[in-house]
């Protein structure tokens, strides 16, 4: 599932090619998604004028004229396809996993516009498309999710008074967006790799200087990421004909059995299944 990372590079794809752009036709080929697309989808985007695309979490927002909105979430294994109508391009993903290239199946929606189209693609079908028709509620809509690592309120306060007396281990709470935004199963494991923490310790065992650590690297690992253009485990190329690259700089997640990283440390990579998800760590200097 693309992560924070993953999903900002696809904003800033779109952002960068469909802003002030307005929507001429819509084409809903498949409405059964993870939830259904409304019944009324082609008709709230068409004639629309994308101001432009945001994103909080893993969700993308197109922000439309008259204060409306479009959700977009790309669920397991949903891509954004741009192709232009002018000067036909081979690369058409707008970020780095799965095809780099148009699909021939599972072309589930289409957005057109004057010289170019955006297709979503999502063979899974966990993703899903909503209409938000105020700020008011777009707003309402995320009140439930925590903070992104990005974001003030996210802060020493709010992680020490969360954690008290908390059980579960910090792996899950890591993953658990309810907690933190944006944060997915890879990016949790290399945050608490550079934080020295093990993923099944208790959260309200880990120190208040350990909380410190979680701050900064959560943010440190995140900016890197989109940095290097996210993980494409495969090294597909966008719709720029670029490689996402932050794979090549994982220090734990799918080193299972590999020599740690961390100067003067011996000690082995580890994977372990916490809540059925593949979690990765050092046997020695994450203890």
């Amino acid at each position: 599932m693309p992560e924070l990372p993953e999903v900002e590079i696809v904003r800033q794809s779109l952002n960068k090619k469909i802003s002030n752009k307005k929507v001429k036709k819509v084409i809903v080929r498949n409405r059964n998604l993870r939830f259904k697309i409304p019944s009324n989808f082609v008709t709230f985007l068409k004639n629309k004028k994308i101001i432009n695309v945001k994103r909080f979490s893993k969700y993308l927002i197109l922000c439309l004229s008259n204060d409306q909105y479009c959700l977009l979430h790309l669920g397991m294994s949903g891509t954004i396809h741009i192709v232009n109508n002018i000067q036909k391009n081979l690369f058409t993903n707008t970020s780095f996993y799965s095809s780099p290239t148009l699909p021939t199946k599972h072309n589930h929606v289409e957005i057109i516009f004057k010289n170019l189209k955006v297709i979503y693609n999502d063979p899974r079908r966990f993703g899903f498309f909503e209409i938000i028709k105020s700020s008011s509620l777009l707003k309402k809509r995320f009140n439930k999710f925590g903070p992104e690592p990005f974001q003030p309120q996210f802060n020493l306060k709010y992680i020490t008074s969360y954690f008290r007396g908390k059980k579960k281990n910090i792996k899950n709470f890591l993953i658990d967006q309810n907690f933190v935004s944006g944060i997915g199963n890879i990016y949790a494991s290399e945050i608490l790799f550079l934080s020295k923490i093990n993923p099944f310790k208790q959260a309200d065992l880990i120190k208040k200087k350990d909380y410190k650590k979680i701050l900064i690297n959560s943010k440190k690992v995140l900016i890197k990421a989109i940095k290097k253009g996210g993980s494409s485990i495969r090294d597909f190329k966008n719709t720029s004909g670029k490689k996402g690259g932050f794979q090549k700089n994982f220090n734990v997640y799918e080193r299972n059995g590999l020599i740690c990283k961390r100067q003067h440390c011996n000690g082995i990579i580890q994977k372990k299944i916490i809540t059925n998800r593949s979690t990765f760590f050092c046997n020695i200097c994450q203890i």
